[in-house]
Parts: structure tokens; C-alpha cells; sequence
């Protein structure tokens, strides 16, 4: 199947890129990605390949691994521009996330949001992790008005975990990890018809689920729609997905 992943030009997350891309790309299914303009290969937040702090909070060395290949892929290094997109030539939709400035582009793109609102309508997969449950949250339904999310349960980042990496980091990265004035999850939940739709997982701040355990790992499906948190969901939100595919 061929499953659309949009991205900004710079500043994704590593792991919510390249962990579904290798899982997906494995079983057989195409992935393609898609760029604001299309004209060249995106980047990821070149901190979460460093570390962000005496290299540390960055990526682990699996989706590293698999990012690498990624940039080497033609699929990657010629992106399709969001304008040129028609959502029925594609099975699934992936909405990654990623903290950095540069990810507004993304999140905050009318474009992209009617793009998004296109794909919703055709009732076929749809995943969002992280931030990128923002970007759900943010695209209406034009019969409607209201989010597409209004009516769905979802996850996202947890507050706690957006306060607890900014609150480390602030005194040597500023506002890095802190794409807007509200929390992720404050914006959400507010999408919501009732907050209780919100599911915010288990407490955890450090355990990431792998290939091989996804004991901490957690998401939220609600029909054709899947979410995750952040990175430490990654393989269970690629492996989910990919079920809802077939």
C-alpha cells in the first residue's frame, strides 16, 4: 500500500520518521513523503542526532540507523509538494511530530490542514504521534467546523512530559522544546468534544518501547484513527498501524 508521510523541511523527529518508515517499508508497503514545496530532501532536528544536552536526550542508535538509510532513499530526496497531492491516491496517512522551530511550518500550514481534511474524509488509516496529533487536532471538518478529532479518544504528548524536557533544558536551549505557548496537550484536549477523550498513558519519562518489547510503549486507537506520545511509542505506533493497513 502506499502510505503518505508529510513533513517540514527541517527540524522532524528522527524516531517518529524513520522507526515507521523501516517497519513499513519492510513489509512491502510504499512510503511517500511530501514537502512544502517539494524542492529538495527535508531534515531532521539535527540536536536529536547530537544529543541535546552532553549528547544525551537524543536519538537512540536503532532509529539513528535507520534514519542514515533513509536519507539515501529517492522517495526521501524527492519529496512531493503538499500543493500536488491528491489524497485518494494513497492508503494511509502518517502525521509524525518533532518540537523544534522549524516543525511550525508543518503544524501550522492551512495547506497541509486541507490536505489533511481530504484524506479524513476517505475513512482509510491515520496515525499521529507527538506533536503530530497537533496537526489533527487542528484541521477541520468542513461540514462541521470542528476539529476531525472532536468526536475521536487520542493521545498526544503528555504536559507532564513537554514541561518535565523543557524544564531541564531551558537554562542552555531556551525555549527549544517548546513550539508554542500552550502544551500540546492543552490543545487537544480543547479540540475535544469532552476532555475525557484524552488518554494520557501510563507515567513515563525515560523507558522507550523497542523492536523487540513494548512494555513501555503506549497508544490509542479509536477506529481508523491511531495515536502515540512521543518516540518511546514508535515501533508499537508503526507496528499498529501497519495491522490497520491490511
Amino acid at each position: 500500500m502506499r502510505i503518505l508521510l508529510p513533513l517540514p523541511d527541517r527540524d522532524f523527529d528522527v524516531t517518529e520518521v524513520a522507526v515507521p518508515w523501516k517497519l513499513l517499508t519492510d513489509l512491502g508497503h510504499e512510503v511517500v513523503f511530501a514537502t512544502e514545496h517539494g524542492d529538495g530532501p527535508p531534515a531532521a532536528d539535527p540536536l536529536l542526532l547530537t544529543g541535546v544536552l552532553f549528547g544525551q536526550l537524543g536519538t537512540e542508535p536503532e532509529p539513528k540507523e535507520f534514519y542514515e538509510q533513509l536519507t539515501g532513499e529517492a522517495a526521501f530526496r524527492h519529496p512531493v509538494a503538499w500543493a500536488d497531492l491528491r489524497p485518494e491516491a494513497y492508503d494511509g496517512l502518517i502525521l509524525p511530530g518533532g518540537h523544534a522551530p522549524g516543525m511550525r511550518q508543518y503544524l501550522g500550514s492551512d495547506l497541509l490542514r486541507e490536505k489533511i481534511a481530504e484524506f479524513w474524509r476517505l475513512d482509510r488509516p491515520v496515525g499521529a504521534i507527538c506533536h503530530g496529533v497537533l496537526a489533527l487536532a487542528r484541521t477541520r471538518d468542513p461540514a462541521t467546523g470542528r476539529s476531525v478529532l472532536a468526536d475521536r479518544r487520542t493521545t498526544c504528548l503528555p504536559g507532564y512530559m513537554e514541561r518535565t524536557a523543557y524544564y531541564l533544558t531551558a537554562w542552555r536551549r531556551g525555549r527549544y522544546y517548546r513550539t508554542y505557548p500552550a502544551y500540546v496537550e492543552n490543545e487537544v484536549a480543547a479540540a475535544l468534544d469532552d476532555p475525557a477523550q484524552f488518554e494520557r498513558g501510563p507515567i513515563e519519562l525515560r523507558r522507550r518501547g523497542t523492536a523487540t518489547d513494548d512494555t513501555p510503549a503506549f497508544v490509542v486507537q479509536d477506529g481508523n484513527y491511531l495515536s502515540a506520545r512521543w518516540p518511546g511509542d514508535a515501533y508499537l505506533f508503526a507496528r499498529r498501524f501497519a495491522t490497520m493497513l491490511t
